[in-house]
């Protein structure tokens, strides 16, 4: 067990509560880039040196180094799924334990708790920070900066919230979206309906063969989430749209179920469909965390790994054969939900884990070492 860090939770408290109280929700170019801006003064601030930013589509992306040979990449992301607004109605508040408020959970809290593990190391070099503006909405514009960097490193420590009962995120499930679009044709549901082609009823039945397509029992769930249709009460809809969500366990499964939607076909006649979408994160296999994980046990000894169904930025370092460990994040709950909350008395013990782990991969004990 490594002597525990000197950081302070009021200090951590008070930036995660500058984070949290400038609202980041993805594709707000606005918001995000005030909210990169307010990430990187939190990291020059505590641990010295420059927070670029790194302008993209999705908006900026926060990227810093400690120099020297890139051994550790500290990873995690500043939006969240809050639209504007969310934050006059939920405050950031702490309270009985607990900080409350859009975001401190996923991932905030994370991101705070990286940095002041951070700032506890006397030698930051072969540390690098790469936090991104658009992981919620998929990662289109900074996944080929975190397979870049990622790569350079050769370990990568992923700063999501932890799962259920703090323990750490040792394999994810692959995950993406697909969205069916129907065509039929409009006519007047009281004249003629059967003039037209009932986009809405086309939907149904490709919602049925859709929800068929999952395999509960190996880890893939596919789910209709999203639908819409028609136009005004009387009219036959034209047009319909139905949104999935998908998560497979495996590159086998990745490849049915992306051929599976390729191959839908229409029931009724004259009706056309069009596919878009696919797994887009890759699943993060359990192997990619076992050298980590090993190294995390033995700053807490009993700390718990555990498998998930959700996506994050690991998936896509994990697919690399780059040694990842997710889940690094804030001890809490109710992620991209009203109960979000962060538990206090564990920021401390995280903080401490972070600089563990990169003490450790800084100095060659661990994968990095080898890659």
């Amino acid at each position: 067990m490594h002597r525990s860090a000197d950081v302070s939770v009021d200090a951590m408290i008070d930036d995660l509560r500058t984070l949290v109280e400038i609202e980041s929700p993805s594709r707000d170019l606005e918001a995000l880039t005030a909210s990169a801006k307010a990430v990187a003064a939190v990291i020059e601030h505590r641990i010295g040196g420059q927070a670029v930013l790194v302008e993209s589509e999705a908006g900026p992306h926060v990227h810093w180094s400690g120099g020297g040979d890139p051994r550790v990449l500290i990873l995690g992301h500043h939006d969240t799924v809050f639209p504007l607004g969310t934050l006059a109605r939920r405050p950031f508040r702490v309270e009985d334990g607990k900080a409350t408020g859009p975001g401190v959970f996923d991932m905030l809290g994370g991101l705070v708790q990286a940095i002041h593990g951070l700032a506890a190391l006397d030698d930051r070099s072969g540390v690098e920070i790469l936090v991104t503006a658009d992981e919620e909405v998929g990662s289109h514009s900074s996944r080929a900066l975190i397979e870049e960097r990622a790569l350079a490193c050769g370990a990568v420590l992923v700063f999501e919230g932890a799962a259920d009962g703090g323990a750490l995120k040792t394999g994810r499930k692959g995950c993406g979206t697909f969205q069916v679009s129907v065509t039929g044709r409009a006519s007047h549901a009281g004249l003629e309906p059967e003039a037209g082609v009932n986009a809405l009823i086309e939907a149904a039945h490709q919602v049925l063969d859709i929800a068929a397509l999952g395999r509960p029992e190996i880890g893939t769930t596919v789910t209709p989430t999203v639908a819409s249709a028609g136009t005004l009460d009387n009219v036959v809809p034209a047009e319909a749209t139905v949104v999935v969500d998908v998560r497979v366990e495996s590159a086998d499964e990745t490849e049915r179920i992306e051929s599976a939607f390729a191959s839908l076909v229409p029931h009724l006649d004259e009706a056309e469909i069009a596919v878009e979408g696919a797994v887009g994160r890759p699943p993060m296999p359990e192997s990619a965390s076992t050298e980590l994980i090993a190294l995390a046990r033995e700053l807490i000894p009993g700390i718990e790994g555990r498998a998930v169904g959700g996506g994050s930025d690991g998936n896509f370092t994990a697919a690399l054969g780059v040694p990842t460990l997710d889940g690094l994040g804030a001890v809490g709950g109710g992620a991209h939900a009203d109960h979000e909350y962060l538990v206090i008395d564990a920021m401390t013990e995280r903080a401490n884990l972070v600089t563990g782990l990169v003490k450790a991969l800084r100095c060659g004990s661990g994968p990095a070492s080898t890659a």
